[in-house]
Parts: C-alpha cells; structure tokens; sequence
C-alpha cells in the first residue's frame, strides 16, 4: 500500500518514523518553509527535516489545488495519514485517495476538537486525555472513529511535554491501525454524540498571546494549569510592577504549587507588607507570587522556576530576582 504521509510541527515527527520502519510511505506532504527565527531565514519545518533525513520525497503544494490531484493520482497513492499538518483539506482531494485520509488527533474525541486540543486539556487541569485515530469529513474531528487510546495525565506537564508523550503513543496506535487497514480487519464507530461532551470541552480554539495574560486573582490551582497550557508557546506572560522601574512584560516558563504553610514561604511572607494578589515573596533562593484565595487560606501560591524579562535571556527566577532590583511592593498584574 503506497502511503502519504502529511504534517508540519516535531509532534509529528515520531509517527512519520516511525510508520516509515514498516510501511511504504512513498511521500511526505508539509507546509512551505517559513521564517521562525530572530534570524528572519527561511526554516524547514522538522517534519521536512526527518522526510529529508529518511529520504523520502517531500511535497509542499496546495493540497486543494488541481496539480496536487493529479500528482496524488499520478503517484497511485492508496492512503494518507495527517499529524498536525496544519491546513483544511476539501472534498474532492479527500475523495481522490482509495483508502481515504486518516488523522491522529491528540484527544479522545469528540472531546476536544480543534486546532489546541492539547493546551485546552491542561489548561482545563484534565486528569486524563488520550489519542484518536479517525477517517477524515468535511466536519471539524467529526469522522468516524478507528482507533483510540487512554492516557493518564501526571507530573503536571507543559504543553510540549504532554504533546511528546502523545506523539510517541500515538505513533504505535498509527501503525496499529494501518496495519488493520492493509488486511482489511478494520471497524468503523461514530463519534459519541457532541452533546454528551461538556459545553467547555467541545473546542480546542487555538491559544492566543492575549489568552496567555496570567490573572493571578484565581486560585494557584487553576493558574497552574492555564501556564503549563500556555508553555512554551505563546508563553504565559505577566506585567511586572516594582518600586524601581517602568513596568514590564515577566513571561513565566517554569512554575510549581507550593502549600500556604511551606516554611520557606510562611519566612518570607513575613516581611511583606500589603500583601495582595499578584504580590512577589522572595527569599534568597525562592520567588513566589500569591494568588486568589481558596476556603479559608487567604491565598494561593504558586513559586516561580524560571522565568524571561522583557529583553532578557530565560533564567531561573532566583537569579533573576537577584539582578532585577524589586524594591519591597513588586507585584504582577
């Protein structure tokens, strides 16, 4: 069975390699090079870099354009697999492939459809989320079902950590399935019905650089999970206020929970006087910022692991604090 194979981001990656070890991927369809650096150069994305790398042919047209339907036609390709190419595909280009077009979705749908549904998992503090392997519609992840598989979500991971561990899962449930497909062993089930989802888990909207403002009026609980979704892209980000300089953008990289009654924290909590939601604690090797109150403790507190000032180069939040002359009523909003 002659495959093509498309996607973009390193997230597929894994599954293209993967396929490749014991299926015959003939091509490898992904977006054009793009400008992705401070260096204003064009850049491969890293599915071209791996199609190169196994040296497979790689495409990067129009999918819904004429000369791509008949190359697909010309090429006598059977199947395709799409991993976070990137790009809607339309009817016709859809129809033309015998075996149809399957996609490996990073959720267990139909919870989650859409372009983030990864950062929408963390950032909504799921306990669990899981891989989809679906036949490619018109309709947004609406396809019937082939093959799905649970994931239990731990460690609190970021974005790219969690995608990672699904692209590595989902890779072997791929093979699985396309293996079913060449014997003819396979059974489609439709989608649960979107209106058993939970009206916030139906949409994995793409995060924007304005969603990843951090409020640090919620409960650290609930901020903990909307930074890891944000990281590392947009990035999560504050305002930083101090007694010393003009205000300016703190992205936060690396954050952890930390209890109200950590004795390294009650210390430093000590000294700070108005305290207040988005307030700085800092110790000589710790920095923490206070959030939004749950029952009956005051606030929350999250502790700060790393972090990039505007203008700056990513560092730990200890070090950074050291240089950054905070004064005694520093506070993020």
């Amino acid at each position: 069975m002659r495959i093509l194979f498309a996607g973009t981001p390193e997230v597929a990656v894994a599954p293209l390699r993967t396929l490749c070890e014991s299926h015959n991927v003939v091509a490898v369809l992904t977006r054009p090079d793009a400008i992705r650096s401070r260096g204003r150069k064009l850049t491969p994305s890293p599915v071209k870099e791996a199609a190169l790398d196994l040296q497979l042919p790689v495409w990067e047209d129009n999918p819904n354009s004429p000369e791509f339907l008949e190359k697909v036609k010309k090429e006598h390709i059977d199947l395709a697999i799409v991993v976070a190419y990137g790009r809607l595909l339309r009817q016709p280009i859809l129809d033309a492939i015998p075996y149809g077009w399957y996609n490996l979705h990073f959720s267990l749908l139909p919870t989650w459809r859409g372009a983030a549904p990864v950062q929408r998992t963390i950032w909504a503090n799921d306990p669990k989320t899981g891989v989809s392997i679906f036949q490619l519609t018109a309709g947004m992840d609406e396809g019937p079902l082939l093959l799905q598989k649970e994931v239990t979500i731990s460690n609190r991971p970021n974005t790219e950590e969690l995608m990672m561990q699904l692209s590595a899962c989902g890779a072997q449930l791929l093979v699985q399935a396309v293996n079913q497909i060449e014997t003819n062993q396979y059974t489609f089930y439709e989608q649960d019905d979107i209106e058993s989802v939970p009206q916030d888990h139906r949409r994995a909207e793409k995060i924007t650089a304005e969603d990843a403002h951090a409020d640090f009026t919620l409960p650290a609980s609930i901020l903990d999970g909307h930074i890891r979704a944000c990281n590392p892209d947009p990035g999560a980000w504050c305002t930083l206020h101090t007694d010393t300089k003009e205000p300016y953008i703190l992205h936060l990289n690396d954050i952890d929970l930390t209890p109200w009654d950590d004795p390294a924290f009650q210390t430093a909590y000590t000294t700070v006087q108005n305290p207040q939601c988005g307030s700085l604690i800092v110790s000589k090797k710790r920095v923490w910022v206070l959030c939004g109150g749950e029952q009956a403790i005051p606030f929350t507190v999250l502790e700060l692991r790393q972090v990039t000032a505007q203008g700056k180069k990513k560092m730990t939040a200890a070090d950074w604090a050291r240089g950054a002359r905070l004064g005694n009523q520093a506070y993020c909003d």
